[in-house]
């Protein structure tokens, strides 16, 4: 990065040729910004932009860039709406459980704009589509909620040649920053100059695990939809070489400067991403490899009388809406620290289990290595356990 602190960039889009009469009525409130106008408005208008996942950073994005006028908007999303979806995601409604989410946010945009097009890419993103998918839009915004996904479009955004947007939230927390490798000027840098490596697995609880103040991706994605108008009309000086963080608790934003890594590795072709970010460490993998059973399996052997210790590793606000009867609570972090070790019984086998089988196979690697090497653990958490042998047990 140059050590000038103002960085202003040339509008990405060129402007459409007119604006019609109706467009002019929907969108005074931006004509008569000096800094819009109807210059702005056309930019607007010939800009296609690719929203990744139409959830809790994708939902309030998409309703304001159609809301602004972009006249071309593709939704890649592949996911069904469930009802835990509802308190952040809020392109979709009551009505829409069940249904394609991306069916579901097109609706909501044309009821907002119907002036705009909406294009529908209803796959998963993937190495072998991304790059060419990316090629057919001015612009990209990533609100996914994994570190896979996030490093397949850093990367095949800079094979593409592509600015992104990228946003991420957690809890009461979130950042946004803009990065694109061939930005003018020199100002070039992509996602691995933030983050040259994924965290260890584990270490960063999804949304699904951790939980997300559903108001907080309104404020999230209302940053990430700026940054989008203001890349498209050249307007004010976007995120590029900043990462914005924002604390919803303290009311707080912040942001700090990010600069090209010397040490970051041109990006030459796409590669694995699951493998790349490892979803359980090769501890836990090696743990499980031959110690995992199936919510039957548990079954049968509670059945048996066989004597198990049947062990919850999620967190005391988890099981409080749901446990597996006859378990006993003890979070993941006290097996970390060792605190826990001292209370598992030597002549009963530990059955371990959390949500979706993450946390219980890092626990499980901890349990073998302190010398229990009967431990098991429970295959897809009780999550599984639930769809297979409770199916009216409350999930979240």
């Amino acid at each position: 990065m140059s050590a000038n602190l103002d960085v202003s960039l040339p509008p990405l889009v060129e402007p459409a040729a007119e604006l019609t009469r109706e467009e002019v009525t929907r969108y005074s409130r931006h004509l008569i910004i000096p800094d819009v106008g109807v210059i702005g408005q056309k930019r607007l208008k010939n800009a296609k932009v690719l929203v990744i996942g139409a959830g809790g950073l994708g939902s309030p994005t998409l309703l304001y860039l159609a809301a602004a006028g972009v006249g071309t908007i593709g939704i890649v999303e592949f996911d069904v709406v469930d009802e835990s979806n509802l308190q952040r995601q809020i392109i979709h409604g009551q009505s829409d459980i069940g249904r394609s989410k991306a069916q579901s946010a097109k609706e909501s945009v044309l009821e907002i704009n119907p002036l705009v097009t909406v294009n529908l890419h209803e796959f998963r993103l993937e190495p072998d589509n991304a790059v060419e998918l990316f090629s057919q839009y001015d612009l990209i915004l990533d609100g996914t909620d994994n570190f896979a996904t996030r490093y397949l479009v850093n990367d095949a955004a800079v094979l593409a040649g592509k600015p992104y947007v990228w946003g991420s939230i957690y809890r009461f927390e979130g950042q946004v920053s803009v990065f694109w490798e061939d930005a003018p000027d020199g100002l070039g840098l992509n996602y691995r100059d933030l983050y040259p490596e994924p965290p260890p697995p584990g270490m960063v609880p999804s949304c699904a695990e951790g939980g997300v103040l559903g108001i907080l991706c309104a404020s999230i994605a209302s940053v990430m939809g700026t940054e989008a108008i203001k890349l498209i009309t050249g307007i004010g000086e976007p995120l590029l070489g900043r990462l914005m963080v924002y604390d919803a608790l303290e009311m707080s934003y912040r942001t700090i400067r990010i600069r090209k890594d010397p040490a970051t590795p041109k990006i030459t072709e796409l590669i694995d991403y699951e493998a790349f970010c490892g979803v359980v460490s090769d501890e836990a993998a090696a743990a499980a490899a031959d110690s995992t059973i199936t919510p039957l399996e548990l079954k049968e052997l509670i059945d048996s009388g066989k004597p198990l210790a049947l062990i919850d590793v999620r967190e005391p606000v988890e099981w409080d809406i749901n446990h597996i009867e006859g378990a006993e609570l003890i979070p993941k972090p006290t097996f970390e620290s060792g605190d826990a070790l001292a209370k598992l019984a030597v002549d009963r086998t530990p059955v371990l289990y959390c949500k979706t089988g993450i946390r219980s196979a890092e626990v499980l690697a901890i349990v073998k290595k302190a010398g229990f090497s009967d431990a098991l653990h429970l295959q897809g958490g009780i999550v599984a356990w639930a769809k297979q042998l409770e199916p009216d047990m409350v999930m979240y």
